[in-house]
């Protein structure tokens, strides 16, 4: 516990969350004016899937960026003060050095979802959408977008730490946001492979066409546990590996 303490009393000066809440403001900002537009345009076009789905997609745009900025900076500390045998040196596990830089972004990260849940219900209270608040479809959405960013969060750590030069793990976050970004267009067997996919697979909602006609689709929990499942042995496994890694990595 003291060491999830002291990750965040060191970021105490980075101001690492009014980054991430400007960061995510703008995503959000850019999702709500499309679908303003869009309503604008088309009345019956306003509701809560298509204002979920839109987020879901640009989380996979923004979120493997915002992540890797956010990850980047809890793991440059120890490459610039170069503390890494200072805190071996006070018998202090690298193993649970690295667990706690963990849990530290994963808080970052749940605020990020909670602010967006949050922003989503307002943005659909203020448009008074005809259909009452589907409390469900926020929940799953959060719990999609948060698990996929916790596999990002890990894979991100590990480059990170292992290496000092934190312009390829920035890299790896803009290559990520590519992926996300198209990751539709891919057949379904590759888009699988690569994780940041998973920010729209795990929505709960999708957009099927029928003829030309493009069509909401509310996927069940049921449908999506499997790919839950395969996103959180992802995560468990890249952790893992990381772990390990850095642990007995020579510094």
């Amino acid at each position: 516990m003291k060491e999830i303490h002291l990750e965040f009393y060191k970021l105490r000066h980075k101001h690492l969350l009014l980054m991430i809440t400007g960061f995510l403001g703008v995503e959000i900002l850019w999702a709500f004016m499309a679908i303003s537009m869009s309503i604008s345009r088309n009345p019956d076009a306003g509701g809560w899937e298509p204002l979920l789905l839109m987020l879901s997609s640009m989380n996979g745009l923004f979120i493997p960026i915002l992540t890797a900025v956010c990850v980047s900076r809890i793991c440059d500390m120890e490459h610039k003060g170069n503390t890494w045998k200072m805190l071996t040196s006070l018998s202090v596990k690298r193993s649970r050095l690295y667990f706690a830089k963990f849990v530290c972004a994963a808080g970052f990260l749940c605020y990020v979802f909670l602010l967006q849940t949050a922003a989503i219900w307002f943005f659909g209270s203020v448009n008074h959408f005809l259909q009452p608040v589907p409390y469900e479809l926020l929940v799953r959405s959060f719990l999609g977008s948060f698990l996929t960013s916790l596999v990002v969060a890990a894979l991100q750590q590990w480059i990170s730490l292992a290496i000092k030069n934190q312009a390829f793990a920035l890299c790896l976050g803009m290559a990520g946001g590519f992926v996300g970004l198209a990751a539709d267009l891919f057949p379904e067997g590759v888009r699988r492979i690569f994780i940041w996919s998973y920010f729209t697979g795990l929505s709960p909602v999708v957009q099927t066409y029928t003829g030309e006609t493009m069509v909401f689709h509310i996927q069940k929990a049921v449908e999506i546990l499997p790919l839950m499942g395969v996103a959180a042995m992802m995560g468990v496994l890249l952790f893992w590996l990381g772990n390990m890694h850095i642990s007995y990595k020579d510094i």
